[in-house]
């Protein structure tokens, strides 16, 4: 009876020191916000219209430049609300970290970013990026038109350089589409108003 109790005694020792061995982000995999819930915070008073974005070609060699690599879908949808200067959209976008696809929520009003969430975390490393200390250093950011790159520095995570510029190309996309989206609203309705 008593080699039962000093097997089991060595056995919960055993499990205890290997849960202390798993990388803290390994655990870190996992949904941690929905699309849904993420909308419902960004546009908490007036529901957001559903837009898509045809990528053009300018747009496509816009995203290779910024992303290091094509993107994958014809079109991107993102959701807007306001009008003009104070116009606010929010992308949902896939950026593979080192292997696997995180998902980013972007927020942006005006011309700078308002809100970055992390929604989904499938990489084994690297989960640290949806921590709040990393991802508000993202707000009231713009982006550099001329370079594309965004307007302060991140300070990075060590053990997930790949999902820190995971996120900060998906930010750097988000504010080109968001630019794109409203100097393409200013100019229809500028022809609109010049039209008889």
């Amino acid at each position: 009876m008593s080699t039962l109790f000093a097997t089991m005694k060595r056995l919960k020792l055993a499990c205890v020191l290997l849960s202390c061995l798993l990388p803290f982000s390994a655990l870190g995999k996992g949904v941690y916000m929905t699309p849904e819930a993420f909308l419902a915070e960004s546009f908490p008073s007036t529901p957001p219209q559903i837009e898509s974005l045809w990528l053009r070609d300018e747009i496509r060699d816009a995203a290779k430049q910024i992303l290091n690599h094509a993107y994958p879908g014809m079109r991107i949808r993102y959701w807007r609300s306001g009008e003009g200067a104070n116009q606010r959209s929010a992308w949902i976008m896939n950026e593979v970290g080192k292997t696997r696809p995180i998902t980013i929520g972007i927020v942006i009003v005006g011309d700078h970013i308002e809100r970055v969430r992390i929604l989904e975390f499938r990489e084994s490393r690297g989960a640290e990026v949806r921590m709040a200390f990393f991802t508000r250093q993202f707000v009231g950011l713009s982006l550099q038109t001329d370079k594309h790159q965004l307007s302060g520095n991140i300070d990075g995570i060590t053990g997930a350089t790949l999902s820190v510029k995971a996120v900060k190309k998906t930010a750097r996309f988000a504010l080109f589409l968001h630019q794109l989206v409203i100097n393409e609203g200013l100019a229809d309705a500028e022809q609109a108003v010049q039209q008889p």
